[in-house]
């Protein structure tokens, strides 16, 4: 199945979602880049240079793992993770970052701009752009600069400049806007590195294009493996860049897919991001694009919250919204008190530290393994690596020593701002 023929003759669309909802001053720009992304699709060559780099810089192909234990102390399917954790810089954004940076050597611009909510897009942008060059800007709420601390320092050492944005609720959807108007102030010599699935169009289709080496590689791997293809595939969604990467590898076949949200404090409690899985979100236009948004009946977007700073964003990526009206792509939520446990399950059991983002699929998994049969298969998703989260899992876990030392790194940040 090809994700990107749901338009039905409307480029950009899949079904009634996506688009261009753009200032005109920007429609040049779109254009100048939907015209570079055509030109890099159907040059073969792109993409062997692209696959190319990812091998030799970032560590591709990233291996499957067997949870041996897990899988047995569940006492039903055996599960499988793809381990996009052990890309260079520690998640999947490597591979979509690699990909814009390529687009943008050939657009000739010299600069880029990135969002960034958990830190790891920011980071594999400030990373990329070291490598081709570039001079970075990274925009991050200021909740998520906070909780995110190891990523902001990695971000600043590798010569970016991190913007702390104070406005809305300083978390992803703000900083999605301030990187907006500065790509409109300064669209002639700037590329703006959308780190996931949403936006206006070819965003979502570019980045997902760049993440679909995850399911090409998932797909040849666990059949060599095992033989057979898996029976579940479980994956994060945020935005949705992870999960359509690796959705893709199986979108044709009799493959369940199952898409994990941020329960947060669980449904009804209007604290979480769970735009399909709580039936909360309705249809709406906003930063670029149409899709399901949680939003008010007056269109103000609503307060979201996760325990994972990259899975609180107020939309899901335009693809998905299609799949799920069409039932090709199941949505379950995860609360942030399952994640905990799950994750020091994974520790325990695996000595495997996800990123909390990850871990909302492994509760699915686990939750659902122990009813499927043993001979059948789950592979899950680990798009990204626990470390980022040191200092949030160890308040989520209760650490009082950890407490300790992260509060007094907080005053200590808190200084060095004032």
């Amino acid at each position: 199945m090809d994700i990107f023929d749901f338009s039905q003759g409307r480029e950009g669309y899949y079904g009634e979602y996506g688009g261009v909802f753009l200032p005109e001053i920007l429609h040049a720009t779109i254009e100048e880049l939907l015209t570079c992304f055509r030109e890099c699709k159907s040059d073969p060559s792109f993409w062997r240079e692209y696959v190319a780099l990812l091998q030799n810089y970032s560590g591709r192909p990233t291996p499957i793992t067997h949870l041996a234990n897990l899988s047995q102390q569940l006492g039903g399917a055996q599960i499988y993770v793809k381990r996009d954790d052990l890309n260079h810089t520690g998640s999947h954004k490597i591979n979509n970052v690699i990909g814009q940076g390529l687009l943008c050597k050939r657009l000739g611009k010299r600069r880029v701009i990135a969002e960034t909510g958990a830190g790891q897009h920011g980071f594999a942008t400030a990373t990329m752009a070291a490598r081709f060059g570039f001079d970075c800007k990274i925009y991050m709420g200021a909740v998520d600069v906070a909780r995110q601390r190891p990523n902001v320092f990695w971000m600043e050492n590798l010569g970016a400049e991190v913007i702390a944005v104070e406005d809305g609720q300083r978390t992803l959807k703000d900083a999605i806007n301030e990187c907006m108007r500065d790509w409109v102030a300064n669209m002639t010599d700037t590329h703006y590195v959308l780190g996931t699935a949403c936006g206006p169009h070819p965003f979502p289709e570019m980045v997902s294009w760049f993440q679909s080496i995850i399911g090409i590689e998932a797909r040849e791997q666990l059949l060599g493996l095992t033989g057979k293809l898996p029976d579940r595939v479980y994956a994060c969604v945020g935005g949705g860049s992870n999960a359509i990467g690796i959705f893709q590898g199986f979108l044709s076949d009799d493959v369940e897919l199952i898409g994990c949200e941020a329960g947060g404090l669980g449904a009804g409690s209007n604290l979480h991001a769970a735009r399909l899985a709580y039936n909360d979100a309705s249809v709406g236009v906003a930063q670029g694009f149409k899709t399901y948004f949680l939003q008010n009946d007056q269109g103000n977007m609503n307060e979201t919250h996760s325990i994972a700073a990259g899975l609180d964003y107020i939309g899901v990526n335009p693809i998905f919204a299609y799949l799920w009206e069409q039932g090709k792509v199941r949505f379950e939520a995860a609360t942030d008190e399952q994640v905990k446990h799950a994750l020091r399950l994974c520790m325990r059991t695996e000595g495997l530290i996800p990123a909390l983002e990850s871990t909302h699929a492994f509760v699915i998994a686990i939750d659902e393994a122990p009813s499927m049969g043993r001979d059948e298969i789950i592979l899950i998703n680990q798009s990204g690596r626990g470390d980022k989260d040191i200092f949030t899992i160890a308040d989520a876990l209760d650490d009082q020593k950890w407490k300790n030392f992260i509060c007094a790194k907080a005053d200590q940040y808190r200084e060095e701002q004032n």
